[in-house]
């Protein structure tokens, strides 16, 4: 069965479903996705996501502040873990830093990024991390600040093969998204082939980045197939093989045996 490592839940287009999130769910169990990873990117909404998604026994949930809502969403780690004690929360985040979209608040993303660390050590919950354009400083607030026995996972990843390495070497994971399937994307197809299976997860990010053939639709956890199915046909393994590591290691990461 497939698992879906971040998806925002709270946050998908429900109108080809009249509105019914049940009926997303069931499109996503159909096509056998058995779990999915609820992301939150703020704590103004956080609340609201938390009653949206949290009495589905499939979906899990997180507490945290994405580096692009540090600003107008500032957090302690004493609040993170706080919120975190949530029956569902597995995981915080997701952090980490943004410096494509956004290099005028660096400062305060790396603040917000140590906070997560911190109360991830403190909580023993792992980190989900957004990192783009920020490949130095994120190794590196991690390597100062993290906890390896508890470490976390480098989501929709994007960047190099380098990167990935002193990833895992810190203990983390790394998830791929949809981005894998778009035609430009052969050098992250190859950043896949290297990656050892046992630390690999794999994601939708839906709303966002829906994978080929479903580009400029929303994206929704059922699409999660599509991008296990190239990461089979680019490891040489089947699709039954890849659904069920990829899911061994979300329990594992994620504490759900």
């Amino acid at each position: 069965m497939l698992i879906d490592s971040h998806c925002h839940l709270d946050r998908l287009d429900l109108t080809p479903y009249d509105g019914n999130l049940d009926a997303l769910l069931r499109a996503a169990r159909d096509r056998g996705v058995s779990r999915m990873l609820c992301v939150s990117i703020d704590l103004p909404q956080f609340e609201q996501m938390y009653e949206a998604v949290s009495g589905y026994a499939d979906v899990d949930l997180s507490v945290g502040v994405h580096p692009l809502h540090v600003e107008e969403s500032p957090v302690t780690a004493e609040q993170l873990v706080e919120l975190s004690k949530r029956q569902g929360i597995v995981a915080l985040g997701e952090t980490g830093l943004d410096y494509y979209y956004q290099t005028d608040s660096k400062a305060a993303q790396q603040q917000c990024f140590v906070e997560h660390l911190k109360a991830s050590r403190s909580t023993g919950l792992p980190l989900i991390v957004h990192t783009r354009d920020a490949r130095d400083d994120t190794i590196a607030l991690i390597r100062e600040h993290g906890d390896p026995q508890v470490a976390g996972v480098l989501h929709c990843f994007t960047e190099s093969w380098q990167m990935a390495e002193q990833a895992l070497e810190l203990g983390y994971y790394v998830s791929f998204s949809g981005i894998i399937t778009f035609r430009n994307a052969e050098a992250l197809r190859e950043v896949v082939r290297q990656m050892p299976m046992e630390r690999l997860l794999i994601e939708t990010d839906a709303p966002y980045l829906a994978p080929v053939p479903h580009r400029g639709k929303k994206n929704e956890p059922q699409y999660v197939y599509e991008v296990a199915q190239l990461v089979a046909e680019l490891k040489g393994l089947t699709l039954q093989q890849v659904a069920d590591q990829t899911a061994d290691n979300y329990r594992t990461l994620f504490h759900r045996r």
